[in-house]
């Protein structure tokens, strides 16, 4: 049964010490403080528009060009970002051994700056690029010179920030911005990351899965898991009765599977439960 308890962090801690392995899954919640927007507003609908599908993104020159456009502009934001307290807690709770791995929706690779070590990507990072014909990787601050080299109108240009290095460029002209393309074969280059329309690599969903396999308990951290790729985690966790535990604002996908939701940001409550 859903149990709704007002001192989210004292909750927490009591739910933590009564489990001693600890499968870990994170949303963009967890990245707000950091100063990364989020997708979905409480109700768990889009804030804006969705984000562009990997069918666009390969099918069309100008659906590419508006991207890496906005990407442009957006990057700076992901770029300085920091780890915060929530980051920091989970690294605590991982030195201490009481994690099988945390897994991560997002693509800011902020987990693995903050020291954590058993970190799945999930969705892949933001600050890699790779090449869809010939699969060569490339670093996202490389990208970004090259891209400031070859649309030198664009330079310094600001805008509305929006999620995992995109910007609100809506009434701008991207005709002419020219996206990048690939050194050494001309291939379409595409952030490392899982789009839209596109499927999560099944390498990565079995490590996930076995450390699920491995896990007394798990912990969702500031997800709405209106997404399939991280909701069919604590279908699987319920299923096994897994104790689920929900740490977020808002309503979620799994709410009805959850033993323990709690409706609250994740900075705090994080911190005062693990004590880092």
């Amino acid at each position: 049964m859903l149990a709704l308890i007002p001192d989210a962090a004292d909750a927490l801690r009591d739910w933590l010490d009564a489990h001693r392995r600890v499968f870990v899954l994170t949303g963009a919640g967890i990245s707000t403080p950091s100063g990364i927007p989020d997708y979905r507003g409480p109700d768990g609908s889009w804030k804006r528009s969705a984000p562009i599908t990997y069918q666009a993104f390969m099918r069309d020159p100008a659906m590419r060009s508006r991207y890496w456009a906005r990407s442009f502009v957006g990057w700076p934001v992901v770029a300085r970002a920091k780890p915060n307290r929530a980051h920091a807690s989970l690294v605590a709770l991982e030195e201490r051994g009481r994690t099988t791995a945390l897994v991560t929706q997002n693509v800011d690779g902020l987990h693995t700056r903050a020291g954590h070590r058993a970190v799945v990507d999930l969705h892949g990072r933001i600050d890699r690029v790779v090449c869809t014909s010939c699969a060569a990787r490339s670093d996202r601050a490389d990208i970004q010179s090259r891209l400031a080299e070859t649309n030198p109108a664009w330079a310094g240009l600001t805008a509305d920030t929006a999620p995992d290095g995109d910007a609100d460029l809506n009434h701008a002209d991207v005709s002419s911005f020219r996206a990048p393309s690939c050194t050494r074969c001309n291939g379409v280059l595409k952030p490392d990351v899982v789009f839209f329309g596109e499927n999560v690599p099944r390498e990565r969903v079995a490590v996930t899965q076995a450390a699920l396999a491995q896990a007394d308990a798990m912990l969702v951290v500031g997800s709405s898991l209106m997404v399939y790729s991280g909701y069919r985690f604590a279908r699987t966790a319920h299923e096994r009765g897994l104790p689920l535990a929900i740490l977020t604002r808002g309503v979620t996908r799994a709410d009805d599977l959850a033993t323990l939701k709690l409706d609250t940001g994740c900075e705090e409550a994080l911190e005062r439960a693990v004590g880092a």
